[in-house]
């Protein structure tokens, strides 16, 4: 069982989350809802989230695949539903750069089976309406 605590830090909406094991990060709404950017706000770390898990499944995939990945980089934008309360993720598009001596079909089937399958957070997501497109630039480097 996954743990969280959270504490107000800041403010009336600046609170730190710690999980069991000490990590933390900082959130806070925006200005504009009485916050003071004391940290990320709450949607986005659903973003980073996203980001983080699908990085796990790719760069484990290319291991196991021996790919040579040097470096790896990805770019996650979204846009939220309007007028709407709860208001969503509608649309979530991704960029995954990855570096190094890497096959671009394996690459592109490292991320299709992350974002389709492997990856947690984008079942989540997906499993709410969000439309999550993706991209696969491979950088070799010389």
């Amino acid at each position: 069982m996954a743990t969280i605590e959270l504490a107000r830090l800041h403010g009336d909406f600046g609170f730190e989350a710690k999980d069991e094991n000490g990590h933390s990060v900082r959130m806070d709404s925006s200005p504009e809802s009485g916050g003071e950017n004391f940290g990320v706000r709450p949607m986005q770390m659903l973003l980073m989230g996203l980001a983080g898990c699908s990085g796990i499944d790719v760069i484990s995939i290319l291991k196991k695949q021996r790919q040579d990945v040097t470096d790896y980089k990805m770019v996650v934008n979204g846009d939220r539903e309007t007028g709407k309360e709860p208001s969503l993720w509608k649309d979530v598009s991704i960029d995954f750069h990855i570096y190094g001596n890497v096959d671009q079909d394996k690459a592109e089937r490292a991320v299709e089976l992350s974002v389709n399958k492997y990856c947690s957070v984008a079942a989540t997501l997906s499993g709410s309406g969000t439309q999550i497109k993706y991209k696969v630039f491979v950088h070799p480097t010389a």
